[in-house]
């Protein structure tokens, strides 16, 4: 005879139903609480944030055995049960956790163990912390096994009633005990006496601790890993400013830009940005995207990222100029000492023509000088005269040459800044390094686009950009908010050896140019002038010598250049 291998449930309902009402009624709170403890599993898998997790297990732990009180435990390094949330519903305590009112400071920590070394077995909460055994404690005023003289004297003075405890650890994957769960007073729903937990309750409350520690664990295991992350990122910022100090400003300004100018986009309804909302981990994408945006300068020689001036390589060649200039000086006095003794009676015409030789050469020297500094632009007329002065001749080891190598020349002409082509294409390349080292690195899904946000401050809107010619259209916000937060750090910077850090008003006339060439997004960047976030910025992070007025509504009104077709 063949037999069902099971009993379909609807008909043990559908039977009990006629038998006996009640048993189907304890049997329809059993399926109530299973399929909750089930939802509340699912909510505990995806709660990401500590706090609100721990709210939702001491929350869940009282609704399910419909008790007054609660308080939930976290064992701390030192062996500890640190008070996290503490819960009292007829005396309105709300205390950790998310309530916005902390723990009181006489609540202290439970020690695990005493302070001869042996464990805290009189308390409740330690002894379950260490065994990991579940207390059901009917009525703590009549139990004599454990130490309840602090939650008598806390009953006094709330005039409150403690009766019924319920206490369970909480362990992990592994068996660690990561925490304790401690619920008071459970509650008879229909009269609402005080009642102790039903073996029902305590194997449902098991359950739930259970899930629980592993959603802690889960939470601090991703926490750790992004702390690590963190950790690493500001490693390779402290690199890089041990390396260069000037870079290592920069790598931890951009990002305090980025994310002033992203939340501020946020916060935008109409427009361009009106649809634009970033999460939080669009938010942590940016930020750490930022963070890293330079770390191809790990790569580039330390005396092309540092080149205070333009004769500068491993050391700043001015001096050996400098040095060439004295001879040339000392070669005058000798020609004319020389001319002196073949004609004296013209020593009077001789040291006139000597001292105007070297007021020129003097003049020459101190223009060299002036050049060597760098800036932002070197006129055709001042490039003639580098390379006049550089043919005069010197005698060195011998040798009649050239004052300036060709080489000397050649830096010396550089038109803006102190970088020749070359060295250029060195600084230039640090973001294709960039690129390679981050799309390297095995992101999680939330930080996948990492790489295109650091690679694309370099970028233009109309593809004149590097390193791959992007357009507006082919960037994300995220990446076009770069742009603008590299360059306006870049300009306002003060700790560069190079230049000098320009006001609020001169780095928005440049950055006026850059909108109307198309070299930024000029949609983000009336977000950046008409939100304040340049003051903000400024008022945070620039000396109070180069913060000055600027007219925000010029800037507004300015136009990108139509675009050739």
């Amino acid at each position: 005879m063949n037999k069902k291998a099971y009993i379909n449930r609807s008909e043990v309902k559908n039977y009990l139903a006629t038998a006996d009402p009640t048993v189907l009624n304890y049997i329809e709170q059993c399926e109530l609480q299973i399929d909750k403890l089930a939802e509340i599993g699912f909510q505990l898998s995806a709660e990401r944030d500590l706090p609100t997790l721990l709210n939702l297990i001491i929350e869940e732990g009282m609704r399910i055995t419909n008790s007054d009180g609660g308080t939930l435990y976290l064992r701390t390094e030192d062996d500890r049960l640190a008070f996290e949330i503490m819960k009292t519903k007829t005396l309105g305590t709300d205390w950790g956790g998310v309530s916005g009112t902390p723990i009181p400071d006489f609540i202290y920590p439970v020690k695990l163990y005493m302070q001869d070394g042996e464990p805290n077995d009189h308390m409740i909460s330690a002894h379950v912390g260490l065994s990991g055994e579940t207390l059901n404690i009917p009525d703590a005023y009549e139990n004599e096994v454990y130490d309840f003289s602090g939650t008598k004297a806390f009953d006094s003075k709330a005039n409150y009633r403690s009766k019924s405890f319920l206490c369970i650890a909480m362990k992990n994957h592994e068996s660690d005990i990561i925490g304790v769960l401690q619920l008071i007073n459970a509650a008879d729903p229909i009269t609402g006496e005080i009642i102790p937990f039903s073996e029902d309750m305590q194997k449902l409350i098991e359950s739930l601790a259970g899930q629980a520690a592993v959603a802690i664990t889960t939470v601090r295991l991703i926490e750790g890993l992004e702390s690590l992350l963190e950790s690493f990122i500001q490693l390779i910022a402290d690199a890089i400013d041990e390396k260069s100090p000037y870079t290592g400003g920069h790598c931890s300004r951009v990002p305090a830009l980025a994310i002033m100018l992203a939340e501020k986009v946020n916060q935008t309804k109409e427009g361009p940005f009106g649809d634009v909302q970033f999460s939080r981990e669009d938010m942590d994408e940016l930020r750490i995207a930022a963070w890293l945006h330079d770390v191809g300068k790990i790569t580039t020689p330390e005396y092309v990222v540092d080149k205070a001036t333009k004769l500068e390589t491993i050391y700043d060649r001015v001096h050996e100029m400098n040095t060439r200039f004295e001879v040339i000086i000392r070669d005058a006095e000798i020609k004319y000492l020389q001319a002196v003794l073949a004609n004296p009676e013209k020593q009077a015409e001789l040291e006139a023509e000597k001292l105007a030789e070297i007021a020129q050469i003097e003049e020459d020297q101190q223009f060299l000088n002036e050049c060597n500094t760098g800036g932002e632009f070197m006129a055709d007329d001042k490039k003639e005269r580098v390379t006049s002065i550089s043919k005069r001749q010197i005698v060195l080891k011998g040798e009649k040459q050239n004052l300036l190598s060709d080489d000397w020349v050649l830096n010396l002409n550089i038109s803006r800044g102190t970088l020749n082509n070359d060295e250029r294409d060195k600084i230039n390349d640090h973001i294709v390094v960039t690129i390679d080292m981050l799309e390297k690195l095995p992101f999680p899904k939330h930080l996948k686009r990492v790489p295109e946000f650091a690679g694309g401050h370099h970028e233009t809107m109309i593809g004149t950009g590097y390193p791959k010619g992007l357009t507006k259209a082919d960037m994300s916000v995220q990446a076009r908010i770069m742009g603008i937060a590299d360059i306006f750090e870049a300009l306002t910077a003060s700790d560069r050896p190079y230049k000098k850090g320009k006001t609020l008003s001169e780095a928005m006339r440049i950055m006026g140019f850059f909108k109307a060439d198309h070299h930024i997004d000029a949609d983000l960047f009336d977000v950046f002038l008409s939100e304040g976030v340049f003051q903000d910025y400024a008022d945070q992070f620039l000396d109070a010598k180069y913060i000055d007025e600027v007219n925000v509504q010029q800037y507004l009104e300015i136009q990108p250049k139509p675009l050739s077709n």
